[in-house]
């Protein structure tokens, strides 16, 4: 066989080692990221942007090792994407431990208050909150009655309901409204008197 072809697909390292390597590495992440707080995948900031971006490149070395063959890629690679499912179907039966994980939902403005406790605890300010209400189209956070930041880092946003006094307030406007262009279109019709 070439030597292109040996460089490329046999291991310098045992297969065992290319296993346990990625693990380690999975579960130190896993760990890592629940202690950085949901911010880390909710809003990212430039900052927390080039952490996650060099982040991967930091433990490449750690999963791969001096090994750089092809099937050695293949090995790391299966090993993070079996460990992952392995561990989503874990959570999944596991109330307790998945909140363990992945941590609790938190409110961020409830009542339409904003809980400048939690957004504080959550290393978020208001010109961030703010950011995120305007990406999913609402114009200011006096309209949210409730923003949560779920496990996940996704931002769940409820907007306001009108009070009943307020739905009414707004049929009898557009009924003034209507009547208003109808006696505009009658005037309009009999020309002038």
């Amino acid at each position: 066989m070439s030597v292109p072809w040996h460089d490329m697909f046999f291991l310098t390292l045992p297969v065992i080692e290319k296993i346990l390597r990625p693990i380690f590495i999975y579960i130190f992440l896993v760990i890592g990221l629940r202690l950085a707080g949901k911010r880390e995948l909710a809003q990212l900031n430039p900052f927390d942007l080039i952490v996650l971006l060099t982040l991967s490149n930091t433990v490449q070395n750690a999963i791969i090792g001096d090994d750089n063959t092809v099937t050695g890629g293949i090995i790391g690679a299966a090993t993070l994407l079996a460990i992952n499912a392995g561990m989503v179907r874990f959570l999944h039966g596991h109330r307790r431990i998945e909140t363990l994980v992945e941590g609790k939902r938190d409110f961020l403005i409830r009542d339409g208050h904003i809980l400048r406790d939690h957004l504080q605890r959550e290393l978020m300010t208001r010109a961030e909150l703010t950011a995120a209400a305007h990406r999913q189209g609402i114009g200011s956070l006096a309209e949210v009655d409730s923003a949560v930041l779920e496990p996940t880092g996704t931002l769940t946003f409820v907007i306001k309901k009108p009070t009943a006094e307020e739905t009414r307030h707004h049929e009898l406007l557009d009924s003034l409204d209507s009547l208003h262009r109808e006696l505009a279109q009658l005037r309009g019709e009999q020309g002038p008197v």
